[in-house]
């Protein structure tokens, strides 16, 4: 299954790593969202920035 990842926090203020997570899933300004393969790559970055994001299933 897939995952839709959108951004829903800013990334302003933020540590580097987290923005650079964000950009890596095609995230850069709040309201896009993506959809990325639902491996464990791709469950890392989410974990990474879950804070800043909502998952729902694609």
């Amino acid at each position: 299954m897939a995952k839709k990842v959108e951004l829903v926090k800013s990334l302003i203020g933020r540590k580097q790593d987290q923005i650079a997570t964000a950009h890596s899933l095609g995230l850069r300004k709040i309201g896009d969202a993506t959809t990325q393969p639902d491996n464990a790559a791709t469950q890392g970055k989410i974990n990474k920035i879950i804070h800043l994001v909502k998952v729902t299933e694609a």
